[in-house]
């Protein structure tokens, strides 16, 4: 994604879009938490999940490919970062079968997005190197 295609701002990449939807759920399942965790796991989810759109933006608005995909490694960790967090707290009983079951689904689409847009990068920088 240079600033040669036809993507114009970040808002209209759908792992962008996804992510956000990603924040909202987090947010919104987050209030549920013993209120002990409010600074404990929750706060830890809310801010991996905030992560996300947010690393995904930045890079957006890089000068070079090469940081962008910094940034997009950086999205990819929160990612990964959010799902092991998403599996303790179903583990302590914070989450249902059934949200726990759609948030993963939806963390699994956010990061293969991810490593999709990163894979276009590498051979993007690999083509204008040779």
């Amino acid at each position: 994604m240079d600033k040669k295609s036809n993507i114009k701002s970040f808002k209209e990449l759908i792992v962008w879009q996804k992510s956000m939807d990603l924040v909202l759920v987090i947010y919104k399942i987050t209030n549920l938490f013993p209120q002990n965790e409010i600074y404990g796991i929750s706060n830890q989810m809310r801010r991996a999940a905030v992560a996300v759109p947010s690393n995904i933006a930045e890079g957006f608005s890089r000068q070079s490919t090469k940081e962008y995909k910094q940034f997009l490694n950086i999205a990819y960790a929160s990612i990964c970062e959010l799902e092991t967090q998403i599996e303790i707290s179903y583990e302590l009983s914070y989450l249902d079968k059934i949200n726990f079951e759609k948030i993963i689904e939806l963390i699994q689409e956010v990061g293969k997005m991810l490593n999709k847009l990163i894979k276009v990068l590498n051979n993007k920088i690999f083509i204008t190197n040779h």
